[in-house]
């Protein structure tokens, strides 16, 4: 879980707890938990998440330098933009392939 922890870190992420089977980071109010499952291909999972921020803008110019906007691989982040559903809504592929939703409180 090292590399989990060095890349949300420079996303202002902070470990609250870890052990071997279970990881804990906080940024600010958001809490994030990880659990290894060394058997999943993130090529074909569709493994994912949702953080609803009031400051998206914020939390995407964390992710940018860490994560170059792309359609392919990992890292990667998608742009938000406002979606059918009517929210505004950025993608964060992080380097074990997790796809996290990143939407806009409204």
């Amino acid at each position: 879980m090292d590399a989990t922890v060095a890349f949300y870190a420079a996303l202002g992420f902070e470990v609250g707890f870890r052990d071997e089977a279970w990881l804990v980071l906080y940024r600010g109010d958001l809490m994030l938990e990880f659990f290894p499952f060394p058997e999943v291909d993130p090529q074909t999972s569709s493994f994912s998440c949702c953080l609803r921020v009031d400051d998206l803008d914020a939390l995407v110019a964390a992710c940018e330098p860490v994560a170059p906007v792309a359609d392919r691989g990992w890292p990667r982040l998608h742009l938000p933009t406002v979606e059918s559903s009517g929210l505004r809504i950025g993608y964060l592929v992080d380097p074990d392939g997790t796809l996290l939703r990143l939407i806009h409180n409204s």
